[in-house]
């Protein structure tokens, strides 16, 4: 394990709340409390490995943005302490450290310097961020002028280019456009390799916490109540949003399996995949394959949804759907069994699957969640059935060459 870079130790973040300012003054000149106390933090503790990708996920109001503004030193914490070792730099909310009345240019060196870099470097880097940034000759527009797009692209620039050793990212990647995105993730993975750069990275994108992240951590209401692998937090995450849609709270976590959850009042006992040809896991590309699902109720109900989810081998999601947007009706009954079988060719490329399977209301399992399972059952692709392709998917081009006359 590389070595910590950062140490966040019992971080608290206590707000007091005022109902308007004149309360505030009041408390000021009458030794009686005229405020509310809000725990944005509650004893927080994790720490940060060198070239490590740590994640930070939690719904709304979980004290995600407070961590973060603590650890870059915007704000201070009642209680605890950071340790760090090497320059932070932080893309919050776009446009902080920016005068919007200069220009892009002028910024350079006004947000450079607020982020620790010295007139020098900046003008030895100018040149550098502008070509990154690819804002051309916008980079002498005054920034009031700028989309947040174009601020992002700038931001990321500069902060990218002061050479941190921790980098964080709060979901500013997510108001540009693919393009750079893409870019933006690629300098990213060059900086860890070749920097040892560590970043830590707050996004409400689950796939690219899977893709980029090495860990997880999950607050909610203040307190840090999990982390591990990307995949297991996840996991906790979307029980967790079940959970807080649940009015009758039905919904429990299976002791044994965490990746398993849901009232249980309909349960997934068995997943099967199997290739028409292989008659087995192990199948081709483009061959037609039957998912299997067997089901046990001790419910009566109509209009249940049954949904797959299909994932590569980073945990990204691949292909989903589910009975409901296919107006499959469904009749379950207590005390019986069924299956339900989804048959379809495998378009997909070369590599390792897994499949989740869920039994919900409506259109998701945001709604009333019978049971969740993750990582049902798993399958391989490694062969391809026709025309060799390269990527994920087949899209079965139609292809016509002619002269022309």
């Amino acid at each position: 394990m590389n070595k910590k870079i950062l140490q966040v130790k019992n971080i608290t973040k206590i707000y007091k709340v005022y109902k308007n300012n004149f309360d505030r003054l009041k408390e000021v000149f009458i030794s009686k409390s005229y405020h509310k106390e809000f725990i944005s933090n509650d004893n927080i503790s994790f720490n940060l490995h060198e070239g490590e990708t740590l994640g930070i996920i939690g719904l709304n109001g979980a004290g995600k943005s407070t961590i973060l503004k603590i650890i870059a030193g915007v704000t201070d914490p009642s209680s605890g302490k950071i340790i760090k070792k090497g320059r932070v730099t932080a893309l919050l909310e776009l446009g902080t450290g920016f005068n919007k009345n200069q220009s892009g240019y002028d910024n350079i060196f006004l947000n450079g310097t607020l982020i620790g870099m010295s007139t020098s470097q900046c003008k030895a880097r100018a040149k550098d961020i502008i070509e990154f940034s690819e804002l051309g000759e916008y980079i002498n527009e005054p920034v009031k002028s700028y989309s947040s797009g174009m601020k992002m692209r700038l931001a990321f620039s500069i902060a990218l280019f002061s050479d941190p050793k921790i980098l964080i990212v709060d979901e500013a990647l997510s108001v540009g456009d693919a393009h750079f995105s893409a870019k933006c993730t690629k300098a990213l993975r060059e900086r860890k390799k070749e920097k040892n750069l560590s970043i830590i990275y707050v996004s409400h994108d689950l796939n690219s916490l899977k893709l980029l992240c090495n860990r997880v951590i999950m607050l909610n209401k203040g307190k840090l109540v999990e982390q591990g692998t990307p995949e297991h937090v996840i996991n906790k995450y979307n029980f967790l949003i079940a959970k807080l849609n649940d009015s009758k709270e039905s919904i429990k976590i299976n002791e044994h399996k965490n990746n398993s959850f849901g009232t249980f009042d309909i349960k997934i006992t068995q997943v099967d995949i199997k290739g028409e040809k292989s008659n087995s896991s192990t199948l081709s590309s483009g061959e037609n394959a039957k998912l299997s699902i067997t089901m046990e109720s001790i419910i009566n109900e109509d209009n249940i949804t049954i949904g797959i989810l299909i994932r590569d081998k980073f945990g990204q999601d691949i292909f989903g759907t589910n009975t409901f947007h296919h107006k499959v009706p469904t009749v379950f009954q207590p005390n019986k069994q069924y299956i339900c079988s989804f048959n379809m060719p495998l378009n997909i490329g070369i590599g390792k699957y897994t499949i989740s399977v869920a039994i919900h209301s409506g259109d998701s399992h945001l709604d009333t969640c019978y049971h969740w399972l993750d990582h049902a059952q798993s399958f391989d692709v490694v062969g391809t059935h026709g025309e060799l392709f390269i990527g994920m998917c087949r899209l079965e081009p139609q292809i016509d060459f002619k002269e022309l006359v």
